[in-house]
């Protein structure tokens, strides 16, 4: 039930609907029960049984309420009876029986009416929640999770929690009102007999819990098992090409089908024991009111009650009327525990704590003034570090370019300036302050970001350009375009700049992809750049394009370049050539080929390659 009161925290926004719900679920279960208790007059006057009271009642406080009720309904039925004769005031109760009804299903109405607004209102902020959580958690938490098992987690249990949970709360605002009503009418028909039904009504209640023990066990299994093959989806249609190319069709559909059949077995004793449920409780609920009937009956039969026979025809009536709100309880307390699985895999999510995060003394900083300065900085991702004891500095207005061998530290080094990891030991600096001290929306906004692989957006081109800066003019739109030599071929496309380029631009050629991505950055327009291998996957005609527009882009601006083709780097203001972690060489392209040391010796291969 923990989970179930988080959920239940969505709920607040909605409270005003909330309390309205409660209100016309009050009203529904008042004339539902008005609706049984009007037939035992009917009866009472189509068998010559009704009691008959000649004297208009006299009200004396709440304590004889039900009494003056009861005797007032009496009295008018029979000044009816006597003046007009029965048939009038069958008419009477006929026509009261409707506007009961009426009422009893317009204010059921109502309450479904209001519940919409709060049930969809939760699905919503729930899904809203997953998704700005999924913003803010940092890039190290999407390395140890599968993006499939968070689709799963933002689809299917947000699915199971809307339909398990949240459509529960119907029947958990209107069952238990229902059933205090009806045991009032009970009790005031007779204290006896209901004293006799709390006897079995707990025992009912125990022996159906039994059957859903192992049900939120099951469903976390199902849960789970969703996001492991929504996984293997997800994967699949990223890599369908290296799939295809190395005939593992088989290979991949037989993970797949084993991850369905693993959900398929459970499924099947989740779907099975929910299944019981119904019918299990609907047994005991008639065994209960069998043997309700047989000691009722006993007792009207042997006169060892004041029950009249209508009176106790009502009386099962209502009891009857209470089964199916006890039953829904007892449906709802399996579909917690089914969607508190779903409720738990989604709060694993929202309650993670993300390590960065701004101060409360942040400052915003919105220059870059003198330098980035990296000391003493240690980093690993898991046990053995990717640079230990680093030290760098980058003047302003300078492009300095990290080269080396794969795994030597030079993404990671990117990925610390910008605070997308938090380094273990050391600091890093801009102009002294140290990056933790600045907000990090004002950090980001001061770094322009390229990467190896372009990423872009199913969207227009104008709006995957736009991404850099809100707001922007079509001036400063095609200025960053020209800038980063993608006006021409934008303008050859379909609808120039409202054309949209496929799911990651893959309407586009790499090249076209890479230029569109520096467009961006020109656009946004920021102190410092930093390029991660932003030519290495290019051939050579598209490198020479992206090439002269990452020089353009870089001129009077603060650069970190990670370079893999050397000759990319050659006008460089300094060159750090790195080996697991650490400075090997450091200097200009010409000091570095004069040195004889481990820059020349890449330069010279990749000159032969």
């Amino acid at each position: 039930m923990n989970y179930f009161k988080k959920i239940l925290r969505f709920a607040k926004p909605y409270k005003s609907y909330a309390f309205l719900n409660i209100l016309f679920n009050i009203l529904y279960s008042i004339f539902n029960v008005l609706s049984i208790i009007i037939f035992i007059p009917t009866l009472g006057i189509l068998f010559s049984t009704q009691e008959k009271v000649f004297k208009a009642p006299v009200y004396n406080g709440l304590g004889s309420l039900q009494v003056y009720l009861k005797d007032s309904l009496n009295y008018f039925l029979t000044q009816k009876v006597d003046g007009e004769g029965p048939l009038a005031a069958l008419v009477f109760i006929c026509v009261a029986s409707i506007i009961i009804f009426f009422l009893k299903n317009l204010f059921r109405y109502a309450a479904m009416y209001v519940l919409a607004y709060l049930r969809t209102g939760m699905v919503k902020d729930i899904q809203d929640s997953l998704y700005l959580k999924t913003l803010d958690l940092p890039l190290g938490y999407f390395s140890e999770s599968r993006k499939g098992d968070l689709i799963a987690r933002m689809t299917s249990d947000v699915k199971e929690i809307e339909g398990s949970i949240i459509n529960s709360l119907e029947a958990l605002a209107r069952e238990p009102i229902t059933i205090v009503i009806v045991l009032i009418s009970m009790l005031a028909i007779s204290a006896q007999l209901t004293l006799f039904v709390f006897i079995f009504l707990p025992i009912a209640g125990f022996l159906i819990s039994i059957v859903g023990k192992r049900l939120k066990a099951q469903s976390l299994e199902a849960q789970k098992e969703t996001g492991t093959f929504l996984s293997f989806l997800e994967e699949t249609l990223g890599a369908l090409k290296i799939i295809k190319g190395f005939n593992a069709e088989e290979r991949l559909a037989t993970k797949f089908t084993d991850s369905t059949s693993r959900f398929k077995k459970i499924m099947i004793s989740v779907v099975q024991r929910h299944g019981l449920a119904s019918p299990f409780s609907e047994f005991l609920g008639v065994a209960v009111v069998i043997t309700v009937l047989w000691y009722g009956g006993s007792l009207v039969l042997g006169n060892q009650s004041t029950l009249t026979p209508q009176e106790f025809m009502g009386y099962i009536g209502l009891f009857y009327t209470i089964i199916n709100p006890v039953k829904a309880i007892t449906t709802v307390n399996y579909n917690i525990k089914k969607g508190n699985a779903s409720a738990e895999r989604i709060f694993e999510v929202l309650e993670t704590e993300n390590p960065i995060k701004d101060i409360s003394a942040a400052q915003k900083k919105e220059s870059l003034e003198n330098h980035i300065d990296l000391k003493n900085v240690s980093f690993k991702y898991a046990d053995d570090y990717v640079l230990e004891d680093f030290n760098l500095k980058v003047q302003k207005g300078h492009t300095v370019a990290l080269v080396g061998q794969s795994g030597s530290g030079k993404s990671t080094i990117a990925n610390l300036v910008t605070r997308f990891y938090e380094v273990n030991e050391g600091e890093i600096l801009i102009d002294g302050l140290n990056i933790k001290n600045i907000t990090k929306k004002s950090l980001r906004g001061l770094m322009g970001l390229v990467t190896q692989d372009s990423i872009l957006f199913n969207d227009s081109v104008r709006n995957n350009i736009a991404l850099g800066k809100e707001n922007a003019t079509e001036e400063e739109l095609v200025e960053a375009a020209k800038i980063a030599n993608a006006h021409d071929f934008i303008m050859e496309l379909p609808k120039g700049y409202d054309t949209n380029i496929g799911d990651s631009g893959n309407k586009l050629s790499g090249g076209q992809k890479q230029r569109l991505s520096i467009a961006r950055a020109v656009l946004k327009n920021p102190p410092i750049m930093i390029l991660d291998e932003a030519t290495s996957a290019l051939d050579t005609e598209s490198e020479r394009l992206v090439q002269d527009a990452l020089e353009k882009m870089m001129r009077n601006r603060t650069s970190i370049v990670i370079a893999h083709r050397l000759s990319t780097i050659q006008n460089a203001d300094s060159i750090v050539v790195l080996n697991k972690g650490k400075i090997t060489e450091q200097g200009t392209h010409d000091e570095l080929m004069k040195s004889e040391k481990g820059y020349r010796k890449l330069v010279e291969m990749q000159s032969m390659a």
